[in-house]
């Protein structure tokens, strides 16, 4: 009798085992791209479950049951893409603007951001809960809360650091509510308060992402702990000979942030260059060069934008907040712009020497109320085409909008590349992105969230935006 259900229960078992689930999603003769080598796997099948990949294979002899199956014959498979710099911000008063922007990530492909620091934390939280439980379609929000500055900063809602006690607290109130990493500002923080908050936050295990005042060199920021260096100016000074002369002068009040970029320039060595590279790659420090907002700033004084699509879907208090740095543009003296445009090749210069020399690179738009005609989901692949222009391969620039930000993140077991276990957050596009980055917006499907979204579910998206 033992026997008997012994075998009884081996043969449940087998039965059991033998049964496949069925899927959600079955994506059949897809072109899919391992965003971490560069490699194509052709004529593949992906599997979805419950808002996860259960496999990617070419083994067509398997019969899967799927609730919805997608031909993908001739198109090609990426994860969604991640904007790593965007901004929501501009007061009470804009907060429904700034949720309005929200769909106009995901009509671009965007499944993913890090909102790098502003003025309505709490609305994002509930946003983030929102997006969880299916009540707003928008991507996954990864956040740093408020930033952290000096006394009476540039933005509101930072958080002021003056004493060593104070950076403790600091990052400690961000870790208290939910922040996903601690964004650092440099409008009117300290030399020593800035250091403070990095070894605060490298002591609690959070990663740290920012500006750098010009009164820190490049090596005590990475080495106190820095995690990405948002823009250029800083690996810049990093390059400069004159690095610790002109970080001297600003400590002495001798030299400013902006009267220090045509010295920093002409004080540019190759052995510098490469000291830096080798110093971020051993500190694993990330880099996000915003190549295309210094396109647009650095051109603002000669450009119409007047005809921008984009601004029918951008609330007019936002359109109000770009007036600050129009102004500042018209008012710029010849010298000024002159010295802007060099800066701006210097920087297209340098963000390909980063990736070449195996720095980790992120892709962010920087968009946001403030950063005019930066507008959300559309400048992150016109920020992707930046980087191509400038000389990245277009499998760097799609690492830098997929893995690398989740890597950073400490997610990359969940997000950011197409694998058996992680999330199915998907696109299928048209066209080879290896062979042109602009197929990246060449949207056939997107999958997010266990959803499936058209093409013209995406354009429904932005007609419910527009004004």
């Amino acid at each position: 009798m033992k026997s008997f259900l012994s075998l009884l229960l081996a043969l449940l078992l087998a039965i059991s085992c033998s049964k496949t689930p069925t899927l959600d999603l079955l994506i059949t003769h897809s072109e899919v791209i391992d965003v971490e080598t560069g490699n194509i796997f052709s004529d593949h099948q992906i599997g979805l479950l419950n808002g996860k990949i259960k496999f990617i294979d070419d083994d067509y002899s398997k019969t899967y049951t799927a609730k919805e199956t997608l031909d993908a014959k001739g198109k090609y498979v990426i994860p969604g893409l991640w904007d790593m710099h965007i901004h929501f911000r501009g007061g009470e008063s804009l907060i429904e603007e700034n949720k309005q922007l929200i769909p106009l990530f995901v009509a671009n492909g965007i499944t993913g951001v890090r909102e790098a620091g502003g003025d309505m934390t709490n609305m994002i939280f509930e946003w983030q809960d929102e997006i969880a439980s299916g009540e707003l379609i928008g991507p996954k929000i990864f956040t740093s809360g408020p930033k952290l500055d000096g006394p009476k900063a540039t933005w509101a809602g930072s958080i002021p650091v003056v004493t060593k006690e104070d950076a403790a607290a600091a990052v400690d109130s961000l870790i208290n509510m939910g922040a996903d990493f601690v964004k650092l500002y440099d409008s009117r923080i300290s030399r020593e308060a800035y250091i403070w908050i990095l070894e605060e936050a490298e002591k609690r295990g959070i990663r740290t992402s920012g500006h750098m005042p010009f009164t820190v060199t490049l090596e005590e920021a990475v080495t106190a702990g820095l995690g990405s260096i948002e823009h250029l100016y800083y690996p810049l000074k990093g390059s400069s000979l004159e690095e610790l002369e002109v970080t001297e002068d600003n400590i002495a009040g001798r030299a400013s942030f902006w009267g220090s970029m045509d010295r920093l320039m002409a004080s540019i060595t190759p052995e510098k260059e490469t000291s830096m590279f080798n110093m971020l790659k051993e500190n694993d420090t990330y880099v996000t060069p915003t190549l295309f907002i210094g396109n647009t700033l650095t051109n603002l004084k000669n450009t119409d934008h007047s005809n921008d699509q984009y601004l029918d879907f951008v609330g007019d208090g936002i359109i109000e907040t770009y007036q600050g740095r129009i102004r500042s543009a018209m008012r710029a003296s010849e010298s000024f712009s002159t010295m802007r445009q060099n800066l701006n090749r210097t920087f297209i210069e340098l963000a390909p020497k980063l990736f070449n020399a195996g720095v980790q690179l992120m892709a962010g738009s920087d968009c946001g109320a403030s950063n005019s005609y930066v507008y959300p989901g559309i400048s992150l692949h016109q920020e992707l085409q930046a980087m191509v222009a400038a000389g990245i391969p277009e499998i760097g620039a799609i690492q830098a909008a997929t893995i690398n930000g989740a890597r950073f993140l400490g997610v990359e077991d969940d997000y950011g590349s197409l694998k058996a276990g992680k999330f199915g957050d998907l696109l299928i596009l048209e066209g080879n992105p290896l062979e042109d980055i602009n197929n990246t917006q060449a949207i056939n499907y997107m999958v997010m969230q266990g959803e499936v979204y058209t093409k013209a579910d995406m354009d429904a998206m932005l007609a419910t935006v527009k004004k």
